[in-house]
């Protein structure tokens, strides 16, 4: 898991999103308000903003770059808490298709990202505890 997982803030624009996206790697942002987590924002949720539709055939593409975040994201979001078991997390990610999600203390607070390469590498060291 990360212990400090970048953020992102509801009034984030999708430029500065798609500048994070393109520098960090990460396939998901928690977003944040007032140190609670308030919503998931992933490049799927990113990219779906350029999909037209017959009310948006032809979107201006400075309008579409300065939507918010909050605008986009997915305010019911799938996430674990601290005691969460590993075989739940794997459960999740592979039911649901997540790629990470966030790691939620009790009071609403981000206590980390975990994300596959995390659950992975957990399985390598279960395994090779065992042998």
């Amino acid at each position: 898991m990360t212990r400090t997982p970048k953020t992102v803030r509801r009034d984030c624009t999708l430029r500065q999103l798609g500048d994070l996206f393109a520098k960090d790697d990460f396939n998901a942002y928690p977003v944040e308000d007032r140190s609670q987590v308030i919503g998931v924002v992933s490049k799927v949720d990113f990219l779906a903003s350029f999909v037209f539709t017959p009310p948006h055939i032809m979107p201006r593409y400075d309008d579409l770059m300065n939507l918010r975040v909050s605008s986009v994201m997915t305010p019911e979001f799938i996430y674990v808490g601290t005691r969460t078991k590993l075989t739940r997390v794997l459960e999740l990610m592979v039911n649901h298709r997540i790629r990470s999600m966030p790691v939620i203390e009790r009071d609403q607070r981000l206590a980390g990202m975990i994300s596959r390469t995390d659950v992975l590498r957990a399985l390598n060291w279960s395994a090779r505890s065992w042998s």
